[in-house]
């Protein structure tokens, strides 16, 4: 009876490390799945390796290919590469704790974008926070973003059409400008009119396009020409590595485990062959 971490196990109900070798190497299938499920249910540490939420057969199936690599003999080469699934395991948590701490940071960051975006292009006058989408931006592909760029330098050409049209004048030159509006942007001037922030005239709808219109669309366009600078500058800003040097000493020592127990198992197995 041996006694681990406050656990008492018996070293005769475990399974011969050299039987889960061999079968683990062997071609049935039939054998290898219940080998891999043996090397789980009956390794010393595996038992209080993987938490009740984790899937334990993935666990299993990492010690069967490490015992199929190593192909140990004895206990004692066994309970090493049994030690060895246990460090890597436990850095995959590491893993996916330093993923939920930066997706928390990302949120928090998310919320000011008023002085985010800016700073992502600092010489880019045009480039401000504000009507971006950030999630948007994150998430989109590289065909989506080619698609938003298209998209934003045509409502630009059409506003400035626009205010060409007003500028020119002549016979109807307020309903051919507002006609040369994208609809999105003919959709929110008929509002604009409609709420009476605006007369619909002539001088109401070069007003409209030159204080509201025309700057959006010029940021739209340089919101899309930059995205991977806005990608960049959101996810440093979230990273906020203070918050992972816990983590990343954890992952050190970890590191440094493995390396050991590594040498040990290599050294025991060059003394057998000895």
């Amino acid at each position: 009876m041996e006694t681990i971490e406050g656990t008492s196990v018996s070293l005769s109900a475990v399974v011969p490390i050299q039987t889960i070798a061999k079968a683990a190497s062997g071609p049935q299938t039939g054998a290898y799945e219940a080998v891999r499920l043996n090397a789980m249910k009956h390794g010393i540490l595996s038992k209080l390796a993987v938490l009740a939420h984790e899937d334990h057969a993935e666990f299993a199936d990492l010690l069967a290919a490490l015992i199929e690599e190593h192909q140990p003999a004895g206990v004692t080469e066994g309970h090493l590469i049994e030690e060895l699934a246990t460090i890597i395991w436990r850095k995959r948590r590491v893993l996916l704790a330093e993923g939920a701490r930066i997706n928390d940071g990302l949120k928090s960051v998310l919320r000011s974008t008023t002085t985010l975006v800016p700073a992502a292009a600092p010489f880019q006058s045009e480039l401000s926070g504000e009507h971006v989408d950030l999630p948007r931006l994150l998430n989109a592909t590289a065909e989506r973003i080619a698609e938003l760029q298209q998209e934003a330098e045509l409502d630009l050409a059409a506003t400035r059409k626009a205010a060409a049209i007003l500028a020119k004048g002549g016979p109807n030159a307020y309903e051919k400008a507002r006609r040369a509006l994208l609809p999105g942007s003919r959709d929110w001037w008929d509002v604009q009119v409609s709420e009476e922030e605006y007369p619909g005239t002539v001088e109401g709808l070069a007003e409209f396009i030159r204080e509201s219109l025309e700057p959006l669309c010029v940021g739209m366009v340089q919101q899309v020409r930059h995205v991977a600078a806005i990608k960049a500058q959101t996810l440093g800003a979230g990273l906020q590595a203070h918050r992972l040097e816990n983590l990343n000493r954890y992952e050190t020592h970890l590191d440094r485990k493995f390396e050991r127990t590594l040498a040990m198992l290599l050294k025991l197995k060059e003394l057998r062959g000895g």
